[in-house]
């Protein structure tokens, strides 16, 4: 199958692609060279794509009938704006779909859904030598915001900020 011969569609993710998610994840994490950090399992993103309260969103790009990329995304909030945005976790398109236009289509869908819904912006981080995914998005008219920098807490510092021993 080529790019030429195959047709790409955009579609939300289900609870049967949960196979397929995890498997793109853990594609995402190789290309990222952060595998050893990947522990989430089928039931893990079944329960927070699909559960009762789902914590974040999906959406799946095919070939034909070939998962080659995911988007996933939540809802966030600017007190600034005082409206709803959406954060973009992760886009990944599998190395033989890249420069094919999957990424951007992947992209312009959460757009569009951030627009739909009232959004005031529309974030997500890079990782600093990602460069093909840097200039991919300034080409969108993405600006780096080269002055904000991520913090976070995991595991036993995350318990310990909760109050909690462990």
């Amino acid at each position: 199958m080529t790019a030429k011969s195959a047709e790409v569609r955009i579609e939300r993710g289900t609870p049967a692609d949960v196979p397929i998610i995890l498997g793109l994840i853990r594609q995402l994490a190789e290309y990222e060279k952060l595998a050893h950090e990947v522990t989430a399992t089928e039931q893990d993103v079944r329960a927070s794509l699909f559960g009762a309260r789902p914590a974040a969103e999906v959406l799946l790009a095919y070939a034909d009938d070939a998962p080659i990329g995911f988007a996933i995304f939540f809802q966030s909030f600017s007190t600034f704006l005082g409206k709803p945005g959406l954060y973009l976790e992760d886009l990944f398109v599998v190395p033989e779909w890249r420069r094919k236009g999957v990424g951007k289509r992947l992209f312009a869908s959460v757009a569009a859904l951030a627009v739909a819904r009232g959004c005031g912006r529309f974030e997500w981080a890079v990782l600093d030598w990602n460069t093909p995914a840097l200039d991919f998005y300034r080409s969108l008219g993405a600006r780096v915001m080269d002055d904000w920098r991520i913090c976070r807490l995991t595991g036993d510092a995350l318990r310990r900020a909760a109050g909690q021993k462990h």
